[in-house]
């Protein structure tokens, strides 16, 4: 497996590599799928280098009543991978030749070196030293995998001279990173009504400032009919969501300046610095094919839980809106979200729906955004109370519109939409 993983690192848009169907198609499943997933995870972890953590990720499927195993995989920018225990050689390197794995010519294999990208954040020594990482540490603590000593060194927060390097640097509780947020009166520029700045801190925390800012400009209108209650958000939360995710984490941290976001009456606009990784064309970009600029960002934020699949941002992002919506130049990307005039994101809610009020239908919003959401979720992000919020559950929960799947650590799946 190892090879056919390290052939598409070393390819120029990566892939997929299915566990549990045969090369005719046809589908035989796995028996031990968790057992199964977690080798498959230790085996590129381990076994490949450079590290191509933040490069894949592996995902359980079920088809035709079987349970298979997805690998995705990132074409990485640290070429040539190769397998540890044989190294830079023949034995260890393999390139995609048509539909297979075929080992790497040395001189491939000394050109991609030769070329390899020496000034990833990973590589850049942070000029402070001195750095605390406490609200990276809560934000693992909360989700049930804490740090231990060894967090630089497993989260590869550390040069190969063991110095904190600029990934660390910008994790880290204090730092010089700061992402601006801009708000106008009109469409234009001229009358700046609002200026915040989300940061000095753990970029974590700042993603999370402006995920929680944007949630309140993104309000909910409802419009009752004679036959229907019709709700809508001014954008697409989970358009909104990978925009901001996207920006934030693939943005060229090199050039020291951060992504920004800006709000006019009729538009959002979120720029974020740099344009296409090198040898990324913008029809890979819309397939979803990844390139990843900043691996060890996207790494952490996966572990958080901030991301899901690799390359599923853009994908989720076109679901809502056309890739108009992009611009490219060399030096940036800009997404631009029109604002919602009429039509409602969630469709039309009826039937028992109709006697929420506004702030339960904001809830179950919120619900269909993220089935596994928490009440203190839901009450921060609403900024009301919990015992609020648990009523507003209850009600929804009482009316047959929303049920609990799986106790504490299972989800909410809504009955009626």
């Amino acid at each position: 497996m190892e090879k056919e993983v390290i052939a598409f690192l070393n390819y120029l848009e990566g892939e997929l590599i299915y566990i549990g169907i045969d090369k005719h198609g046809k589908i035989l499943g796995v028996g031990d799928i968790d057992g199964d997933m977690l080798k498959i995870k230790d085996r590129i972890k381990n076994n490949i280098a450079p590290s191509a953590m933040g490069l894949f990720d592996v995902v359980a499927e079920e088809r035709d009543g079987k349970n298979i195993i997805k690998i995705i995989i990132a074409g990485g920018s640290e070429k040539p991978y190769f397998k540890k225990k044989y190294g830079m050689t023949e034995k260890g390197c393999f390139i995609r030749v048509g539909t297979a794995a075929e080992p790497m010519i040395q001189k491939i294999i000394d050109d991609l070196f030769a070329k390899r990208v020496r000034n990833s954040l990973s590589k850049i020594r942070s000029n402070r030293q001195e750095l605390t990482f406490e609200q990276l540490k809560i934000f693992y603590q909360e989700r049930g995998t804490p740090l231990n000593k060894n967090f630089p060194i497993n989260l590869e927060l550390l040069t190969e001279n063991k110095k904190l390097n600029y990934v660390a640097y910008l994790m880290a509780d204090e730092n010089g990173n700061s992402i601006k947020l801009a708000k106008y009166s009109g469409n234009n520029r001229v009358d700046l009504i609002e200026n915040q700045e989300y940061g000095y801190c753990s970029i974590i925390k700042a993603t999370n400032n402006i995920l929680n800012r944007l949630e309140v400009e993104n309000t909910t209108r409802t419009k009752i009919t004679p036959k229907e209650r019709i709700s809508k958000r001014l954008w697409n939360p989970v358009a909104l969501r990978e925009a901001v995710l996207n920006a934030i984490i693939h943005n060229d941290y090199t050039t020291e300046a951060p992504p920004k976001f800006e709000i006019f009456d009729d538009r959002i606009e979120i720029t974020s610095i740099g344009g296409l990784p090198n040898g990324l064309s913008q029809e890979d970009f819309f397939e979803g094919y990844s390139i990843q600029r900043n691996k060890g960002i996207m790494r952490i934020y996966k572990d958080l839980e901030l991301v899901e699949q690799l390359g599923s941002g853009v994908p989720r992002i076109l679901d809502a809106y056309d890739k108009d919506c992009f611009k490219f130049s060399d030096n940036f990307l800009r997404i631009t979200f029109p604002k919602s005039i009429s039509g409602a994101i969630s469709g039309a809610i009826s039937g028992a729906i109709e006697s929420l009020t506004e702030r339960q239908v904001e809830i179950l919003e919120l619900i269909k955004e993220n089935n596994k959401i928490a009440y203190r979720e839901v009450a921060q992000r609403l900024e009301i109370n919990n015992s609020a919020v648990q009523a507003h559950f209850n009600t929804l929960k009482e009316k047959g519109i929303i049920k609990r799947i799986g106790g504490t650590r299972g989800y909410w799946e809504v009955l009626k939409r």
